[in-house]
């Protein structure tokens, strides 16, 4: 599985970015996915996850009310609505699938990964 994560960009605080991860290869309606977050100064830390048919999602609470998981399986896509965006959610952000289908929120769960993609909240 090759993971293609995009949308990140320069956003004041309070604003709104949506973030893709598009998938190529193996099955997409196999994979659990999800987002990570990583700043120098911080391990990798969990965002969201969603099941494999999008029923079930969790979220950290740092952004629960604030971000949103959506999967769109026809098009191999998993995306992250970020709304009020505040400066500590400046971060790289990474996709991730795995493939046990068990939500799981740690980065050691996750199998493959896509590149990150810079999102920066100026306040």
């Amino acid at each position: 599985v090759q993971l293609q994560a995009s949308g990140g960009g320069l956003v004041q605080a309070g604003g709104s970015l949506r973030l893709s991860c598009a998938a190529t290869g193996g099955t997409f309606g196999d994979n659990v996915m999800a987002w990570f977050r990583q700043t120098p100064r911080k391990e990798r830390e969990f965002v969201a996850e969603i099941s494999r048919r999008g029923g079930l999602t969790r979220y950290t609470d740092s952004v629960k009310g604030r971000f949103t998981i959506s999967r769109d399986n026809a098009e191999n896509t998993v995306y992250l609505q970020m709304n009020s965006l505040k400066p500590e959610d400046t971060a790289v952000y990474y996709c991730a699938a795995e493939t046990t289908g068990i939500l799981y929120s740690s980065s050691s769960h996750y199998d493959f990964w896509g590149q990150g993609t810079l999102v920066t909240v100026s306040s």
